[in-house]
């Protein structure tokens, strides 16, 4: 494999979203980690919490607060998701203690995933029958879908950021251009207005 392989094959894991952390919560403690995922896209989600005898509830929402996947007394499962347009995402976990009393942190294990590494290859393959080397063939297009969605995305970005930017130029412009027109028409009214009172006061002719 040479350098140019090997900085694709990079470039293409850079593109696949993997996020599997731990983290500790307190307890009568809410922590949320927010996700932006585009439109269409399949999340998948597995999650573990340290059993310390006290309750964690779980919560998948969007921006408009909607409720995607909930569970109380959480311990260990996995949800899946399809967003429906692009939006922001906040998988929460809520410890709560039993008889409000205080206890020990809670370790939280969060896998998440989304794209092509969301989708199950083995039941596909299981399902439409197919071989190892289709499997990986339907991976590698799925992937290079993703790619070239990842990539019209950006260019429509860039597309509506330049429009926004030369809109905001014009308007800029014409502001300026007004201002100078006042700045111009209020020194013209004081070079008058100073003209006639020193006439009147007969200090000029």
């Amino acid at each position: 494999m040479d350098c140019l392989q090997i900085l694709f094959a990079l470039f293409v894991l850079s593109l696949v979203s993997i996020d599997a952390i731990r983290f500790h919560v307190k307890p009568n403690q809410r922590k949320c980690l927010r996700e932006e995922i585009h439109k269409d896209v399949l999340v998948t989600g597995e999650y573990e919490v340290q059993e310390t005898g006290q309750r964690t509830d779980l919560t998948v929402t969007d921006s408009k607060e909607h409720i995607l996947y909930s569970k109380e007394d959480a311990k260990k499962g996995k949800f899946a998701f399809t967003t429906e347009e692009y939006d922001m995402f906040d998988i929460c976990f809520d410890a709560k203690s039993v008889g409000g009393g205080q206890g020990p942190e809670r370790e939280i294990f969060l896998n998440l995933k989304h794209g092509v590494e969301a989708k199950s290859y083995d039941e596909l393959a299981k399902a439409e029958k197919l071989k190892p080397l289709e499997v990986e063939l339907r991976r590698l297009e799925d992937l290079s879908k993703s790619i070239v969605d990842d990539f019209a995305y950006m260019r429509a970005r860039e597309e509506e950021m330049r429009d926004t930017n030369e809109s905001t130029h014009s308007r800029v412009m014409y502001f300026s251009i007004f201002s100078m027109c006042c700045l111009l028409g209020l020194a013209t009214w004081q070079v008058l207005y100073l003209r006639r009172y020193f006439k009147a006061k007969k200090l000029i002719e």
